[in-house]
């Protein structure tokens, strides 16, 4: 499976949690922070492939799901301001893009669940334990 696939599985696993908490609760419009340390409109295709899977399991974005779309634009000293907003804005849950953008949130953070994506060695980043049991609140 890629990580691709996985990442959007992890998501998916997500907001189905969130989806079974709303059966019980008062209606919560659950908020995904998303960070990247590319240009968003440089990521087109793999932003189309989220919100597809999202609206696949019942999400439209700025209808039943906010999604907090944040971007350095290149710019990598701008990206722990940016994982600090998300984080003060209580998000639900942070997607990151790349090593560069996990970094900041997971020095932000330890409380909100943090799905990573695109990076090819999360154990020797020093962001998980192992693959099999990352341990924290990084997937």
């Amino acid at each position: 499976m890629g990580k691709k696939a996985i990442a959007t599985w992890l998501v998916s696993l997500a907001l189905i949690s969130f989806h079974l908490a709303d059966a019980q609760q008062p209606a919560k419009v659950p908020r995904i922070g998303y960070l990247t340390g590319s240009p968003i409109s440089a990521m087109g295709t793999r932003i189309d492939a989220f919100r597809q899977r999202l609206r696949e399991l019942g999400y439209v974005e700025d209808k039943n799901i906010i999604i907090e779309w944040r971007s350095s634009d290149g710019k990598f000293d701008r990206l722990p301001a940016l994982a600090a907003d998300l984080v003060r804005l209580k998000v639900d849950i942070i997607v990151t893009g790349g090593g560069a953008a996990t970094r900041p949130v997971k020095e932000a953070t330890s409380a909100i669940p943090i799905v990573m994506a695109q990076d090819t060695d999360p154990v020797g980043n020093g962001f998980v334990a192992s693959l099999a049991r990352p341990g924290g609140n990084i997937t």
